[in-house]
């Protein structure tokens, strides 16, 4: 995936969830949009290297835009907003191993099972055989100790789309939860027991029950994101 011409800075603070105060190397000093609405641990410092994109539009309150930044071991995603593009232009390239054989891809799918609060699912596949399966992405940056986790706060939210995910499942279809790791480090992936117990004790459930647990590394190029390998998974709490 292409990303928009990308200019170079330093973060100085991160404030009030959605601001960054970033220094340009041209030393003028800018707000930006933090498109990201976790608490980032790990994935920003003061003086650490980003980049951003510029945004020319008049009704947009902020033209610049962080994207990612560097903490020592290359780019870190920390715009949640390019995930789910990324993820999918990959599923629809037959880059991701259990999701590379459908016809037909939907994102952004309501889907709201009996009993359930309304609901909506960032994908949904289609073959001809009518094997749907339903996958809800998370964008996966949390790191400590060279592992990768999610989630970086507690996530009612996140616990719900577990939830819907394991009705899919007890529907007749496939429930994919897939946590797209947008950073270069971490050897396997395991849920944040310490910061939300309910959502990890909750993934652990739902994965009993049928739900597919998938770690995909996301590489960052130049100028683009792109899907890498698979990230080994463990789930057992510590």
């Amino acid at each position: 995936m292409q990303l928009p011409p990308l200019h170079r800075g330093y973060i100085k603070r991160r404030y009030k969830r959605f601001l960054a105060d970033v220094a340009l190397t041209s030393g003028e000093l800018v707000t930006a949009h933090c498109p990201n609405t976790g608490a980032m641990t790990s994935c920003w410092a003061p003086d650490a290297a980003v980049e951003l994109s510029y945004h020319d539009n008049p009704k947009r309150k902020l033209a610049w835009t962080l994207e990612r930044v560097d903490m020592g071991a290359g780019w870190v995603g920390v715009h949640t907003g390019r995930t789910n593009d990324v993820i999918t232009e990959g599923i629809e390239a037959g880059q991701i191993p259990l999701l590379n054989d459908f016809a037909e891809l939907k994102r952004e799918v309501a889907y709201t099972p009996p009993g359930h609060q309304r609901s909506r699912l960032d994908a949904l596949l289609r073959n001809d055989a009518g094997a749907d399966v339903y996958v809800e992405i998370k964008n996966t940056t949390l790191f400590d100790g060279d592992v990768v986790r999610f989630p970086d706060a507690v996530t009612a939210r996140g616990r719900k789309h577990l939830d819907v995910l394991a009705a899919a499942v007890q529907a007749g279809y496939r429930g994919v939860i897939l946590f797209a790791v947008n950073r270069p480090e971490g050897r396997h992936f395991e849920p944040a027991w310490d910061i939300d117990p309910q959502y990890a004790q909750r993934l652990c459930e739902v994965v009993d029950q049928g739900v597919e647990p998938v770690a995909v590394r996301i590489e960052h190029t130049d100028n683009g994101m792109q899907v890498g390998g698979l990230v080994e998974i463990e789930l057992n709490a510590p």
